[in-house]
């Protein structure tokens, strides 16, 4: 659920109910290397859904959650991470986190008891962090009890305008950007779970990313025109973990709306959105000139590089209504295939 879909208040409040009536026969596989699509669906309306393609066959399959489980994902499906042979689906407005067998989709456990949940992290088998919106805590979570076990509170942040966003790891440290009406990167010492260090950057940073050197990467929204916290031109940071000091900051024009912070496999390549599809090597001291590959004068709203192949995945919502669609294009820009998926996709999440 990004910005786009925080301030739309066009949705009704909708009940979510979880209740199982499985079919006999489910002819349902995701075996083999593939890519997860997370579908949104829209804010309070319980229709988010899972949807699965095979780069080789081109296949795609859509309610691959509802199909295995006959029930709904929930209200708003955020993000999917595979950890130990399982998926894990945070689905943020239903406060849930459901564990699924990757073959078959089917629910194995579930994990509740947040506040909107946005991402999870694991650290071993016995302990995860899962990141939270409209709560200044990151929860810490034992993944075989399937329960919260704690928080790590974040200081000067209430709960009302608390965010905690995308993970990435170094050695023992973790580190977190703060997204809504927030700005900064926190550093996590997993061994103690304390905040050790902090960094300031632009208007709620709504990514984060590693590359090969070691390097930390976020881009800032620069926030939107009347916002209480603020509106500014947005930022791409690269920036130094161990110091945690920025090496470049490369500015935006003020209204742009950069999202989307990825990596290719090799991670020495940055993509991101900006209207169009953007790319440049993490050495490079300067924007380019031009996108990688154009906007078809619609809404790219996800982004995902193929780690084998670099073939670029592009998340369009289309309308945030109807179905979304999913562009694949190679590394050159080329369109090899597009298809239909679920409402409002937004995360993905590879096999």
């Amino acid at each position: 659920m990004k910005r786009a879909l925080l301030i739309l208040t066009l949705f009704a409040t909708a009940c979510m109910k979880w209740e199982y009536g499985l079919t006999e026969d489910i002819d349902i596989s995701t075996s083999g290397r593939g890519l997860f699509i997370c579908n949104e669906g829209n804010f309070q309306y319980g229709n988010a859904s899972l949807s699965y393609y095979n780069p080789e066959t081109r296949a795609v399959e859509n309610e691959m959650f509802y199909r295995a489980n006959a029930m709904k994902l929930g209200d708003v499906a955020q993000s999917m991470t595979i950890y130990d042979g399982y998926g894990w689906i945070v689905v943020n407005n239903s406060h849930v986190i459901f564990k699924i067998d990757l073959d078959t989709c089917r629910e194995v456990g579930r994990i509740t008891g947040f506040t909107s949940p946005r991402y999870i992290h694991f650290l071993s088998d016995t302990k995860a962090y899962d990141t939270q919106i409209w709560d200044n805590r990151i929860a810490i979570v034992d993944p075989k009890r399937l329960e919260v076990t704690g928080y790590i509170e974040v200081p000067n942040m209430t709960m009302e305008q608390g965010s905690t966003e995308q993970m990435v790891q170094l050695g023992d440290y973790l580190y977190v950007n703060c997204w809504s009406y927030q700005n900064r990167i926190l550093k996590i010492d997993t061994r103690t779970d304390e905040i050790v260090a902090e960094l300031t950057v632009g208007i709620q940073p709504t990514s984060l990313a590693m590359d090969c050197n070691g390097k930390l990467w976020t881009v800032t929204d620069g926030g939107y025109d009347g916002s209480p916290y603020g509106y500014e031109a947005p930022a791409l940071y690269r920036i130094d973990p161990t110091t945690m000091s920025v090496e470049h900051k490369f500015d935006f024009k003020r209204g742009d709306a950069p999202s989307e912070v990825q990596l290719n496999g090799a991670r020495d390549t940055i993509y991101w959105i900006n209207d169009d599809i953007w790319a440049m090597s993490v050495d490079a001291d300067r924007v380019p000139v031009r996108p990688a590959i154009d906007s078809r004068g619609t809404i790219y709203y996800g982004l995902t590089i193929d780690p084998v192949n670099e073939d670029i995945y592009i998340a369009d919502a289309i309308d945030y209504t109807q179905q979304g669609k999913i562009y694949r294009y190679t590394k050159q820009g080329e369109l090899i295939d597009e298809f239909y998926v679920g409402i409002i996709p937004g995360a993905f999440c590879w096999r």
